[in-house]
């Protein structure tokens, strides 16, 4: 069987997908209550659901099996779940990986599918969303918004896109966004605006 990347259709000359027969999926968040029920609903969906809350938790099982899914939070708590991608997308180069964060936005999307993520979905996000994700085929494009960005909003993913561009340096963003860097760091720290 030959499946090309998640930019591209499915060969499907035996019929098969091979992400239908692995239904293994290593889901790593630190927010425990929310790990858990996405756990129980993924294992009802027919995952085989391996759960960590730390990156190091989450190296350590894709160090005995390469699961053919990932579910990582963008943000856990002192750390970047981007840092993992790389190392998933190494162990298993057909591996469907989605983003989830409760601070979505584009520059973290961009930077998440440039080192192999196919998806990106911002909290709060049901079950079903995340099982369309990472079943998805093809060039599938999402339908237009309803309710486009407010300025607000997009002058908060500008920040969001310079802070990225600055790998997350508060100090070189503020400079060059000519912002005060505890002004920057407030922005920072909550969430995007409507």
């Amino acid at each position: 069987m030959n499946i090309k990347s998640s930019d591209g259709p499915l060969n499907k000359a035996n019929g098969e997908d091979a992400h239908l027969e692995d239904r293994s999926l290593l889901i790593v968040d630190d927010d425990k209550p929310f790990l858990s029920r996405l756990g129980r609903a993924m294992t009802a969906r027919g995952f085989d659901v391996s759960m960590a809350t730390t990156l190091s938790e989450a190296m350590e099982i894709v160090e005995h099996f390469a699961p053919a899914f990932a579910i990582v939070d963008l943000r856990l708590s002192d750390e970047y779940g981007l840092d993992i991608v790389p190392v998933l997308r190494q162990r298993r180069p057909d591996m469907r990986i989605i983003m989830l964060t409760g601070y979505g936005n584009i520059a973290s999307a961009i930077a998440a599918i440039k080192i192999g993520a196919v998806d990106y979905l911002a909290k709060p996000v049901d079950a079903d969303d995340i099982e369309a994700a990472l079943l998805a085929v093809g060039e599938q494009k999402p339908p237009p918004p309803i309710d486009p960005m407010s300025a607000d909003r997009i002058r908060w993913e500008h920040i969001q896109r310079v802070f990225e561009l600055c790998d997350r340096n508060v100090s070189e963003t503020a400079r060059r966004l000519n912002m005060h860097r505890r002004t920057l760091q407030r922005i920072l720290a909550k969430r995007s605006p409507q």
